[in-house]
């Protein structure tokens, strides 16, 4: 891979005074939580996560100790990497300041507004599988409907009711800036996974404790901790912010998306029972040697060295056991609640497959839909190719056949139906 851009190397520079900090992991928590209190307390604060305030975090989740706690557990976790850099150090602050202050709004908003917590949220669709099986593009294509909502990048920065156009345009521009940084700090994502700020996002960016933090630094205890817990919280904490973003606003079906709710079918049948769950597929040798290189991108701007082996071992372990665990879950969704999509059903001729994949959700694709279908996908590739190989991740073929193995037999039962 090539050497970092000048752009990270001078804020890396730049912002090597704040890494020392890390030493005290509880104390920039405290901080954190703090300001992340008086931001969604009084819903001032914009999703940016920059900066850290002052004071004391007791007030944060007042009642709501588990979340806060997982979350300073995440932080002390997330510094113990030697190799973090001072932008990945930032970045893990903006992490965990982003999720506390969107808890401490969506609390505040409920409480409030008390009918929030009595939006229904029906037949949701969820997008899950491996990631880089067509998940975005199945994603674009089902938010295409009128019928349908799909969460916005800059609504899941920072879920609230419907704001003013000039309180939309403000929160608009924040999660513009916000990928701008991002873009400039690591050109090829855009390449790879393109993102606006005004288009569907994954869910994940919601969802408290996905394996997003994995990606970013070598956090071995989450690692384990993520495995063991009990999912279902977070994906309450799902619920409440959609209703909060569907509330005062005419009521259509959600379509959500995200490969990390593969390993947490089990929770989110609970809390979404009548959900329908479309399964993208792929050969797992090219999903994992694709989404190896799309996490490395991403972490060289976190880290000061990245280990590709280390990468591969990593993600073919938390891939692997997303999917065994997906499995098992997946036997007590209804036959009719759960859509199996191979690769090429839409990558091959998304005008074919698009239709038929509105049939199988109970869904009615029209015109409308068809008109708008070449430009959603056009927004789900990147602009140049992406090329990647399983072996510089330290892992074969046949490494990837043995963990995958349940999941093949699975896919080759797609493949002939």
């Amino acid at each position: 891979m090539s050497s970092a851009p000048v752009p990270l190397k001078l804020a890396n520079l730049l912002l090597r005074p704040t890494l020392g900090s890390r030493r005290d992991p509880d104390r920039v928590f405290d901080r954190i939580a703090a300001k992340a209190a008086r931001e969604g307390g009084d819903g001032s604060g914009d999703g940016s996560g920059e900066g850290i305030g002052e004071g004391a975090g007791e007030r944060v989740g007042s009642g709501d100790a588990e979340f806060v706690e997982g979350f300073r557990f995440l932080l002390r976790e997330w510094a113990k990497d030697e190799e973090l850099s001072p932008v990945g150090w930032q970045s893990a602050q903006s992490h965990v300041r982003r999720h506390l202050t969107n808890r401490a709004r969506i609390r505040r908003l409920i409480a409030e507004n008390p009918a929030i917590a009595e939006e229904p949220v029906e037949k949701p669709v969820f997008v899950v599988g491996l990631p880089r099986t067509a998940s975005t593009l199945t994603h674009g294509v089902l938010s295409l409907s009128d019928d349908h909502r799909c969460p916005l990048l800059w609504e899941l920065l920072a879920p609230g009711l419907e704001p003013t156009p000039g309180e939309r345009q403000k929160r608009i521009t924040t999660a513009r800036r916000v990928l701008d940084a991002a873009h400039l700090l690591s050109p090829r994502f855009r390449d790879i996974h393109p993102m606006t700020a005004e288009g569907p996002e994954e869910c994940t960016f919601l969802l408290p404790h996905a394996l997003v933090p994995l990606s970013q630094a070598r956090i071995p205890a989450y690692h384990a901790w993520h495995f063991e817990r009990d999912a279902v919280p977070d994906y309450r904490h799902l619920k409440r912010a959609f209703q909060v973003l569907q509330y005062g606003r005419p009521r259509r079906r959600w379509i959500l998306k995200s490969p990390f709710h593969t390993g947490n079918l089990d929770a989110l049948i609970k809390v979404f029972p009548d959900a329908t769950l479309v399964w993208t597929h792929r050969d797992p040798a090219a999903a994992v040697a694709s989404f190896c290189s799309l996490v490395e991108v991403g972490m060289v701007t976190s880290r000061r060295e990245v280990d590709p082996h280390g990468l591969g071992a990593t993600w073919l372990d938390l891939l692997s056991r997303s999917v065994r665990r997906g499995l098992a879950a997946r036997a007590a969704v209804p036959r009719e609640a759960l859509v199996d999509l191979p690769f090429s059903a839409l990558g091959s001729d998304p005008a074919a497959g698009a239709p038929k994949l509105y049939d199988a959700v109970g869904a009615r694709w029209t015109e409308a839909d068809a008109a708008r279908l070449p430009e959603a996908a056009t927004r789900a590739k990147g602009s140049r190719p992406h090329r990647y190989d399983l072996a510089r991740y330290g892992l074969t073929p046949a490494d990837v056949e043995s963990a995958f193995a349940e999941y093949n037999a699975l896919r080759a039962e797609v493949d002939r139906a």
